[in-house]
């Protein structure tokens, strides 16, 4: 029975994590508790507990983690200041007079929204509560409409930048470098966030142009469920693009600076976050030219940092090297200035303080379920876990390849209980640094695992995202009717994996041409 400490530990927690025991404690717990017994048994030497200070000092210092709390107060001040809301509308407005226009401005919002939140729940919830009655009240099919958006809502799995990737993208990386430590390579090759954003950025393009693609063969095939919209409905075009750009470009500008190698994931994040205070300001002040010189500013400074080199710790400073030193002083003083003004708005308004308590919160929780995942780990691997999981999936026939199915098909199914947060700290560690010594390439590795849990939290019955829809839906929407919208995104999704892993290059090549790998 000692032997199998291991394997029971894992599968108490998962049982307790069903439950609805609190994910953090669970794991805390289930690991003491089982220490202490494989103590008892002479399985487990205590002296592992010593090790759980280093690595939360560890997780106190990764640089890496500071992006999560930016990237959620991005997402979160776009859905509170509104700025997600006038998205929404002014793309339906752009779409609208097509058949299925509705249903394509939901996919490309759930896209940009799922990038800067990363959070199913809250993408699903708001794309519900703008777009559902709207849907439902231009005569769309209530099953299509319901499987567009909870569809839409589970794409910050896999658009970057979302904390998803941010999170995975660092789990993956020290799985790779603990493969490598193994194999007795003591100079191992390393993974970056910025990698697996790059590596997700043509899959998920790819998922949004299937989801488009469906919709208007839907409109096409069955016209009635995706009727277009009102004729008196449409408005200017230049009043569109200027609801779309600013956020759109904000977005963009986050990407491509992490992407062009201009900054960390960190940077980009801070960036992202003091872009959308800006777009908060401008809305909430009605256009205050303060604000938007703060935004135009911070645009500029940063093709401005990616330019010159504005290191001041340097001999031989030119003239122009000193000219952009000077304009970007200047830049920094009107961000900073129109900074205050939009903060001042949104604390006057209470978005601020929501937008602070719901980050802070968000944040929280990562981080506490991330110290529990610690201390799960550092005893599974003191009862012997790791051999055994190793030793299961070596064994397995057909090599890599059932092992990754085997793998994928876990994931699969504990999506439908567990949020990806406690199955990136508790699973990919485990099954990680096993599959990368198989000689996987950790950036495909990593999208893959990303989609295959978009893809269980979208399938029915158990999916994440249509539970979230539910509570939000009108009780004209039946259950059944969100279940049948959601299979064709499913299938969808499915094909998407099979794709990447007959053509790993979807995932490989843009990270290989960009950070010259």
């Amino acid at each position: 029975m000692s032997e199998a400490l291991d394997l029971l530990m894992f599968a108490s927690a998962c049982l307790l994590l069903m439950s609805g025991f609190p994910v953090a404690f669970t794991l805390a717990g289930t690991a003491l508790l089982f220490g202490f017994i494989g103590q008892a048994a002479g399985v487990f030497d205590i002296g592992f507990f010593y090790a759980l200070p280093q690595r939360i000092f560890g997780t106190m210092t990764n640089e890496v983690l500071m992006a999560v709390p930016l990237f959620v107060f991005m997402g979160t001040m776009l859905e509170r200041a509104r700025i997600a809301e006038d998205l929404l509308e002014n793309m339906a407005r752009l779409f609208g007079s097509l058949r299925g226009g509705l249903g394509v401005s939901v996919a490309i919002v759930g896209a940009l929204l799922a990038a800067s939140t990363g959070i199913v729940g809250a993408t699903v919830v708001t794309m519900g509560l703008l777009s559902l009655p709207t849907m439902l009240k231009r005569g769309y099919d209530p099953a299509l409409a319901s499987g567009s958006i909870a569809a839409a809502g589970t794409l910050g799995q896999i658009i970057p930048p979302s904390i998803v990737l941010v999170l995975l993208g660092d789990v993956i990386a020290n799985a790779y470098q603990k493969a490598q430590l193994e194999q007795g390579i003591f100079s191992p090759e390393t993974v970056s966030v910025g990698e697996l954003f790059a590596g997700s950025l043509i899959p998920g393009l790819v998922l949004v142009s299937a989801y488009i693609i469906y919709q208007l063969v839907i409109a096409i095939v069955q016209p009635h469920k995706a009727p277009p919209a009102k004729a008196e409905e449409a408005v200017a075009l230049s009043a569109i693009l200027s609801a779309l750009l600013p956020p759109i470009f904000l977005i963009i500008s986050v990407l491509g600076s992490i992407l062009g190698g201009i900054a960390t994931p960190t940077e980009a994040a801070a960036v992202g976050a003091i872009g959308t205070i800006l777009l908060a300001g401008d809305r909430l002040l009605g256009g205050n030219l303060w604000v938007r010189s703060g935004v135009f500013g911070l645009f500029a400074l940063v093709a401005l940092t990616s330019t010159f080199d504005l290191r001041l710790e340097r001999d031989d400073i030119g003239l122009f090297s000193a000219m952009a030193m000077g304009t970007a002083l200047l830049l920094c003083a009107v961000i900073a200035f129109s900074l205050a003004r939009s903060l001042w708005a949104a604390h006057q308004s209470a978005v601020l303080k929501s937008v602070m308590q719901s980050t802070m919160h968000t944040t929280s929780m990562v981080f506490v379920i991330l110290i529990g995942a610690a201390l799960f780990s550092l005893v599974f691997r003191g009862l012997g876990g790791d051999e055994t999981i190793k030793a299961l999936l070596e064994d397995l026939p057909g090599g890599k390849w059932t092992a990754i199915a085997l793998v994928m098909l876990i994931m699969f199914a504990l999506g439908f209980f567990l949020d990806f947060i406690e199955i990136i700290f508790v699973v990919v560690p485990i099954v990680g640094p096993i599959l990368l010594a198989m000689d996987i390439d950790p950036v495909w590795l990593g999208v893959m695992m990303a989609i295959n849990l978009q893809t269980s939290f979208l399938t029915p019955p158990f999916g994440f995202a249509l539970f979230y829809l539910r509570g939000v839906a009108p009780p004209s929407v039946t259950t059944g009717q969100i279940y049948r919208g959601a299979i064709p995104f499913v299938l969808i999704q499915i094909s998407m994996l099979a794709l990447l892993a007959v053509f790993p290059q979807l995932a490989t090549w843009l990270p290989e041409v960009i950070f010259g790998e």
